[in-house]
């Protein structure tokens, strides 16, 4: 609608992308330079990866490439790639679930206080799962029986093709139109690094406005941020995973309310 002129459907006033694919080729050699300043390559791995890839990291084109490509695979080995820091857990964990039949709950399942402390942070997909699709919870919603099937929070059997493999353009073509953008990283995601994501920007070429500084909430540092020409900012949200609002949801939402009324981070 809005490159034909025609902006009725699609009332767009601005962007905002945390940890965005934005470029499948780039994005992706940008994990090596990542894990390597996270301490998680050491330098000899990275500068032979480097030499024999040449920087491009996706498909190795020699076979000194493809070694070292396997020795970083070695590095990462059980790490959890979407928060750097974290423990990867399975995708459904092993749950304290019991029953306690009252008439209160009517045989709910509950989770124990004590189970909660100890799971991985992906339980909660797990117990969002268990809720959504208790039978109270659907009536709640207006969802007829034998309507809908149990709701999934990622249905990983849903056929996906890769159509665009880069969208670089499309953000400059929006920026330059006059949409404000807001774009962010959780600084400890190696799927969609900060590496990338301000090489792309760069790539724009805008002028910087406001130079690199850091960003505050309660006194804390906890993010840094910078801001260009055609109200482009970006921020870092400090300690935040690929899905930053899910890890440091206070700091997301005062970055986020700053950006929406229009004052500085």
């Amino acid at each position: 609608g809005i490159e034909v002129g025609d902006e009725r459907l699609t009332n767009l006033k601005g962007i905002i992308a945390g940890n965005p694919l934005t470029d499948r080729t780039t994005d992706f050699n940008a994990r090596i330079p990542f894990l390597h300043g996270m301490g998680i390559i050491p330098d000899e791995i990275y500068e032979a990866a480097r030499e024999g890839c040449g920087g491009e990291y996706r498909w190795p084109s020699n076979s000194h490439c493809a070694n070292s490509l396997q020795d970083i695979q070695e590095c990462m080995r059980g790490l959890n790639d979407v928060h750097v820091l974290e423990k990867i857990c399975p995708e459904y964990p092993s749950l304290a679930l019991h029953k306690q039949p009252t008439s209160q709950d009517h045989g709910r399942r509950r989770l124990t206080e004590s189970a909660v402390s100890s799971l991985c942070r992906n339980a909660t997909y797990f117990l969002s799962e268990l809720w959504t699709n208790e039978e109270s919870v659907r009536e709640s919603l207006g969802i007829h029986k034998e309507t809908v099937p149990s709701w999934l929070r990622c249905d990983f059997n849903l056929p996906y093709t890769y159509e665009i493999n880069s969208t670089v353009d499309d953000h400059l073509a929006l920026i330059t139109k006059g949409y404000r953008a807001m774009i962010y990283s959780g600084d400890h995601d190696s799927k969609i690094s900060y590496v990338d994501t301000q090489a792309w920007i760069r790539r724009l070429n805008l002028p910087i406005t406001d130079h690199w500084r850091p960003w505050h909430l309660d006194d804390q540092i906890v993010g840094y941020t910078r801001t260009y020409s055609n109200n482009l900012t970006y921020a870092t949200v400090k300690g935040a995973g690929h899905t930053a609002p899910e890890y440091m949801p206070r700091e997301c939402l005062a970055m986020i309310d700053r950006w929406l009324s229009g004052e500085p981070l």
